[in-house]
């Protein structure tokens, strides 16, 4: 299964840079490349130690390609396991090129995605979850995620699942053993401590399966969708949140006619704003359409963003307060329509978290902040416009994930093949307790440990198969 040909690839991202870095590894990787490197001390590439750079040229016959800098691994102890070769060349594409070009033809074979990670794992250097933590840490684009990603690599989950593994594998082998002796009814596995380990097994994988939700938020973000009726100003929040002008403001109602989307970062986690068209009764048939998208966004969104006009707000109750003669709530409050349309929303989607947000509160004398606070004590007083109280928007949001874990350092799970792996095996450890209170054969009992450690096996790669590997490693970039 092991593969032994010499492969290449770029593994810096290709275009125009500074540098450029361009990956060998093969048992043959050194000798593939030393015809091709003249070392400017003449030092020839077969005789360095491990772990050495040298200063050179990549040369063609009596043509020099590129001054470039040579790094030697000798494996075992390389990524891959295996001979690797580093050639740091300047970052031209044509010159990228022309060195690749050369050692394809002369007995080297482009990399497929993912095959250098592929020989580490392969190689033993690291185990399945290792390798895909490679993957999740290219792609991290936070704190949070960059630090899971970080654990995992380090075999922080692995290690947990080895280990757990490894404790019900030596029971395992012990009622395997009580089979050979049926006949005399020996009992090798003491029952209770059985029934110790597989409880605290259980408990081990409705942790790591609970951090799921975490994890996968943690990973792929939070999608946000602000709603509201046209010109509450969504635009102007989600420019406020990303600190940019990302979206078209204008005091023409329905300016926005389609979803917007854009991430930030608030607190180490990912979250994605959508600034939605707004939602009002309309004639217009595209901005219908753009109204039509605005419910699927909030369907598919984990927080909904309730944004009104704070100061239309108050033009719409009767009459206008002041400081020294608040006005009295009127018949037809404008908050009573707002609540209407605030549990339209609740009652459409009970179970997504809602934030109502009163907006342009920089208009408002202090007689009517006063009073929104008293008619819509749930509300987030907030104006986009001057960013007073995006901060305190920010905190409520982070206080929807639960970082408890992340700031523990806890292992938490990510990947949804180690989820559903988990789950699977939670399912066979349930049946070995019930096997165990139930006092069933050992026979019975053994099926379904087994079925226990295969899965917990199919997490960490010591049960794999071609096919489980090709869907892995062809979601990874070429050169890793």
């Amino acid at each position: 299964m092991i593969p032994n040909d010499t492969i290449i690839a770029l593994a810096t991202p290709s275009g125009a840079g500074a540098i450029a870095i361009i990956r060998i590894s093969g048992s043959d990787a050194i000798s593939a490349t030393a015809p091709f490197f003249k070392s400017i001390h003449r030092k020839k590439l077969g005789e360095q130690k491990s772990h050495t750079i040298l200063l050179g040229h990549i040369v063609e016959g009596k043509q020099t390609l590129d001054e470039v800098l040579v790094s030697i691994f000798k494996g075992p102890n390389s990524y891959t396991g295996e001979n690797v070769v580093e050639i740091s060349c300047h970052g031209s594409p044509y010159i990228q090129q022309q060195i690749i070009q050369l050692f394809l033809r002369n007995g080297c074979r482009m990399a497929d995605a993912g095959e250098f990670t592929l020989r580490a794992f392969l190689n033993g250097k690291m185990d399945l979850s290792q390798a895909e933590a490679v993957a999740d840490l290219i792609a991290s684009d936070n704190a949070a995620s960059h630090q899971i990603a970080i654990q995992q690599m380090r075999g922080g989950f692995s290690n947990e699942i080895k280990n757990l593994r490894e404790e019900l594998l030596n029971f395992a082998s012990l009622i395997e053993l009580e089979l050979d002796f049926a006949e005399e009814d020996v009992e090798f596995a003491d029952r209770r401590a059985f029934k110790t380990l597989v409880d605290k097994i259980r408990t081990v994988l409705k942790r790591l399966i609970d951090s799921f939700a975490v994890g996968n938020v943690i990973k792929n973000g939070i999608p946000v969708a602000i709603v509201g009726e046209p010109n509450v100003g969504k635009s102007t929040l989600l420019n406020a949140l990303l600190n940019e002008e990302r979206a078209l403001v204008s005091e023409i109602a329905g300016t926005t006619r389609d979803s917007i989307e854009d991430e930030i970062s608030i607190g180490g986690i990912g979250f994605r704003f959508i600034d939605t068209a707004g939602i009002r009764e309309t004639k217009d048939v595209v901005e219908g359409m753009g109204i039509k998208r605005t419910f699927e966004k909030i369907e598919k969104s984990g927080v909904t963003l309730y944004l009104f006009d704070a100061n239309e707000a108050m033009k719409a109750s009767t009459g206008r307060p002041t400081e020294s003669e608040p006005a009295a709530a009127g018949p037809k409050s404008r908050f009573q329509d707002l609540l209407l349309e605030i549990e339209k929303i609740k009652g459409k989607y009970p179970q997504k978290p809602l934030i109502i947000v009163a907006n342009k509160t920089d208009q408002l004398a202090p007689a009517e902040i006063d009073r929104i606070k008293t008619d819509l004590p749930q509300a987030l007083l907030l104006s986009a416009k001057t960013g007073e109280g995006v901060e305190e928007l920010q905190s409520q949001l982070l206080d929807f994930v639960n970082t408890g874990a992340l700031r523990n350092n806890e292992t938490i799970v990510t990947n949804t093949r180690h989820y559903n792996s988990l789950l699977k095996a939670l399912v066979e450890i349930d049946k070995v307790q019930m096997g165990i209170d139930e006092e069933l054969p050992s026979d019975l009992m053994a099926i379904d440990v087994r079925e226990a450690l295969y899965h917990l096996g199919e997490i960490t790669g010591q049960v794999t198969n071609d096919e489980l590997l090709g869907n892995i490693f062809a979601n990874f970039c070429i050169g890793k």
